[in-house]
């Protein structure tokens, strides 16, 4: 099976949870912004968590399913519709071959997650199917999708197989078909204006005592400049104690730092492996899928929390993620 791209879209992207394990040579990671998104589109469509899928940025592309299949969409409301249906999200839904998709408005969020029964059948580029557009690697051709490009589509699940065949008795002539449930939206705890919480960094003593008061206590707005790599804040200027030369050292999805102009840069998925700006913070992971659907103009603030806290929220929402995959199993 492939699907094919009549209409490019904003950003559309091939992404799985990322490229591990080569940072040390100067690959960078890159992998979908909304990880809890996408784990839980391929639970609904019975791929493994780590499946390729796609990652729909603001205005989404037109895509035509050559067969029938199942799918999920996950993360941003970008006003999905097949046929002109508008499509249910957080659930398993049917299409019948021939079928298109496409985006409206954006209602919320950034960033929508579309999981497809087999995975996006890329070929692997050390161990993952993630574009990573900086370098032009892996994903489709290394870009974004463009117009007639052709997407092949792995082998559904058994699972996958029972549900397709369960939803399509259910209709006769219609282009789609959905479970009347949903599951996993409530994981997301995304918000209009969200704090995010942060574990200090590295430099965080650097820093005034009044710029780390600031840096807990004001409003930071996302600026235009900001895209997969980082986010850039603009709002209150954080100031150093006296000025200090810093080594590059190791950074991660959600590191904090902030250059001499003052203003912070959050690390993206398409972070380098080092930076060499002294590091505020670091914000927890649980947070980083509901910093990933903020888009340029959005507001965001900060909250402190120990490692240890941040360790139990991340023990936490893997249970709960576990319970969900055996509750799709179930049903």
């Amino acid at each position: 099976m492939s699907l094919r791209v009549l209409r490019a879209g904003m950003l559309t992207t091939v992404q799985d949870l990322g490229r591990t394990g080569f940072q040390q040579y100067g690959v960078i990671v890159s992998g979908v912004m909304d990880s809890l998104s996408l784990r839980i589109a391929n639970l609904l469509v019975g791929n493994p968590q780590q499946a390729a899928g796609l990652e729909i940025t603001l205005m989404g592309p037109t895509l035509l399913f050559e067969q029938d299949t199942l799918i999920a969409i996950t993360g941003a409301d970008l006003s999905p519709r097949i046929n002109q249906q508008l499509v249910p999200a957080w659930r398993p839904v049917w299409v019948r071959a021939g079928s298109q998709l496409d985006f409206g408005a954006p209602r919320f969020g950034c960033r929508a997650c579309l999981s497809i029964a087999g995975g996006i059948d890329v070929p692997l580029v050390m161990n993952s199917r993630s574009t990573c557009l900086p370098a032009q690697l892996g994903g489709y051709r290394g870009r974004s999708l463009l117009m007639d490009d052709s997407l092949p589509v792995g082998s559904a699940s058994p699972q996958a197989i029972q549900r397709i065949r369960h939803l399509a008795k259910a209709v006769s002539d219609q282009s789609m078909s959905s479970v009347t449930w949903l599951a996993g939206m409530d994981l997301a705890n995304y918000a209009k204006e969200p704090t995010i919480r942060v574990i200090p960094g590295s430099q965080y003593d650097w820093f005034t005592a009044a710029s780390q008061k600031t840096f807990l206590s004001e409003t930071f707005c996302i600026s235009p400049q900001s895209d997969r790599m980082g986010f850039r804040l603009s709002g209150p200027v954080l100031q150093q104690q006296k000025p200090r030369e810093l080594l590059s050292e190791a950074v991660t999805f959600g590191t904090i730092q902030v250059p001499a102009d003052g203003h912070p840069i959050i690390l993206m998925a398409d972070r380098p492996t080092t930076g060499g700006y002294a590091k505020i913070a670091q914000v927890i992971a649980v947070d980083l899928p509901v910093l990933a659907q903020m888009k340029p103009g959005s507001k965001v603030r900060f909250q402190a929390i120990t490692l240890e806290a941040a360790r139990q929220e991340f023990r936490s929402r893997e249970v709960q993620i576990d319970r969900l995959r055996c509750g799709i199993a179930l049903n």
